[in-house]
Formats: structure tokens, sequence, C-alpha cells
């Protein structure tokens, strides 16, 4: 950090529903990172005391904030005269945004940094399936009964067809973690251009071609009222032998009648989802049943030790915009009509 910025420090605000999600996400160390750049207020700011604290907040700047951050108004944002940024250390701002961008202030996300570990949580996924390990471990329960048939295996890694729907930042960084393994990997995304699909090593593919010719489909579509129900059970019953069907997209996109149908009828399917709608799944689902369906419990994205990097990611675009360096994390109305 520039020592001059130390000279005239702004005043910044913590704003969160639940405190719980501050120290979850600003540890001690980042914590005192923001002590160190700003004169914070002594206060947590929410929902509830907002109007309790509107006088002491007048000369505000700029607000950090994680998950549950406060869904305010235009008319109470505008009674923050100088506030001029929001930094969210977490990923989706569909929620809150939108007023505090009619009102002039920008947005900031740390949805790339979200985005690395439901990369790497999908990649480990995708190289799982390619490999047949969950259908194989599903017949290791009856391995020493078997008089000579050999267990499932998949079809390997190399060269094999994976296929991602959606290809926002977590579509990009899997592409990219996935070039080592020399497969050819199929992008679904209308609004991706080619230039893009170069550069991560992809090539275009409609949704129909890629449900019926990849091992592998992983969904990446971002939570928009335009693609709930995108993934049907003509999709599903259209897939090739053997293969998977990840989901750590939002489980509002999948018609999930249609894919229990289907993985009913075609036990050489795979379904991995991290994410069902409603989560968890209702009592009595069949994904609870389905011998090829594995749950997990939207765990792809920041946990534990990883949600940190998303508030050193925002500490690090405040300080990039107090320099006046270039920006990285910016949201924009524009971005906001495709982005999860």
């Amino acid at each position: 950090m520039n020592k001059n910025m130390n000279l005239n420090r702004p005043k910044a605000a913590f704003f969160l529903n639940h405190k719980r999600h501050l120290d979850y996400v600003y540890r001690e160390p980042q914590s005192a990172a923001v002590v160190e750049r700003c004169e914070l207020y002594p206060t947590v700011i929410s929902q509830s005391n907002f109007g309790e604290h509107l006088e002491g907040l007048q000369d505000l700047e700029y607000i950090f904030s994680t998950w549950s951050m406060p869904d305010l108004s235009e008319e109470e944002i505008r009674k923050l005269p100088e506030l001029k940024a929001v930094f969210y250390a977490a990923g989706s701002v569909q929620g809150f945004a939108r007023p505090f961008l009619k009102c002039g202030v920008k947005i900031f996300s740390a949805w790339a940094a979200n985005a690395i570990p439901v990369a790497e949580f999908s990649l480990a996924q995708i190289l799982l399936s390619c490999k047949g390990y969950f259908r194989n471990t599903r017949g290791c329960d009856t391995w020493e009964e078997r008089t000579g048939g050999q267990l499932h295996s998949g079809l390997g890694i190399y060269n094999n067809k994976v296929a991602l729907i959606g290809f926002g930042m977590i579509g990009r960084k899997l592409a990219d973690l996935l070039r080592p393994f020399h497969m050819d990997v199929m992008v679904v995304d209308p609004y991706v251009t080619d230039e893009v699909l170069t550069a991560h090593n992809c090539r275009r593919a409609t949704l129909e071609e890629a449900f019926e010719t990849a091992y592998v489909v992983s969904n990446h579509l971002p939570n928009l009222p335009a693609t709930k129900g995108m993934l049907n059970g003509d999709l599903f019953a259209k897939m090739r032998s053997d293969a998977t069907f990840i989901n750590t997209g939002r489980g509002a996109q999948v018609v999930e009648a249609d894919l229990i149908q289907v993985l009913s009828e075609r036990p050489d399917l795979t379904a991995l989802l991290d994410v069902t709608y409603p989560e968890p799944p209702e009592k009595g689902s069949e994904f609870y049943t389905l011998p090829n369906v594995h749950l997990s419990s939207h765990i792809a994205g920041s946990i534990n030790q990883e949600v940190v990097r998303m508030a050193d990611y925002m500490i690090a675009e405040y300080d990039r915009l107090r320099q006046g360096e270039e920006t990285l994390y910016e949201v924009t109305e524009t971005l906001l009509q495709t982005m999860a």
C-alpha cells in the first residue's frame, strides 16, 4: 500500500446484517488491513440500525461487506452523500447492487475469488468422471462376488470431451485448469466471443451438441430468470453412454423431475449435484435414493480457509482504486444483465 494513503484516511464502515459473516470472512489480518487503510466506523451497520447511525455516516466514503449485505433503497443510499464505493467480499451482487449503481456508487465484487474453488471442485469431479470413478465405486461392494466380470471404467482423461455450459468467470478458470490434460473442451454460451474461446483453448457448441457428445457436462450458467429450467429431460436423454452431469451452478436451472426420470431409466449415467432446488432436496426426493446420484451440500464455492481470499481481493481492489490504478472487479449495469 502507498504510504501516502495514510495521510488522509477515508471514512469506511462494515455493512452486514449478520456479524458472524464479518468474523468468518474478514478475519484478524483482513480486518487489521481495513483499519490500516481507513478510519473505520466503530459499529457494524445493518438493515435494522442504519437509521440510528445515519448521522455518524455523513462522511462515509467506502463500505466493506460480504454475505448478508443490507439491501438499501435508493432513498437510503442518497442519505450517504460522500459514499463512493462498496467492496463486496463474496460473489453475486444481484440482491443489492442496482440501487447503489443508480446513485452513482461503484460496486466491486470478489466473484473472481469465489470462482477459484468452484473451478477447482469442478476440475476434480471432471477428472474422476472421465476415469469412471463414481460408477466404478458403485460396483465395488459386490466386487468379490463377480466371477471374471470387470467393474466399470471410464474412457480416461486424454482426448476426452467435456462441455462447459456457461463461460463466465468460473467457466474460464475451469477451462484454464483443464488445459494441461489435453481434453476437447466445448463451451455453450451465446455471449462469449470466438476470440475468448480461442484464448482459453475451447470451441463453441450448441446445447444439444454438448449433451449428445460430451462425456462430462458441467453446468456453470448464471442464476438468472432466463436460465431457469433450461436443462431439461430432452437434453439429459440425449447424453452419451456412461456420461456424467455436474451441477455447481444452481438447481433451478435444471428440470429436476426430468433429470430424476432419465437417471432412473439410465443407470449408466451419473449426476454430481452440489446444488439442487430447493436446497436440500425435499424429503422423499429420489435424489436421496438413486444410486447414480451423488449429492454434496453446496460446498463448491468458498468455504472455511478459502473465504478470506475474497476479503484479500477486495482490499487489493480498494488499494487499486485509491492509487488511481485500473481496477479489476467492478460490476456495472451491463455486467449485471448476464452475470450470476
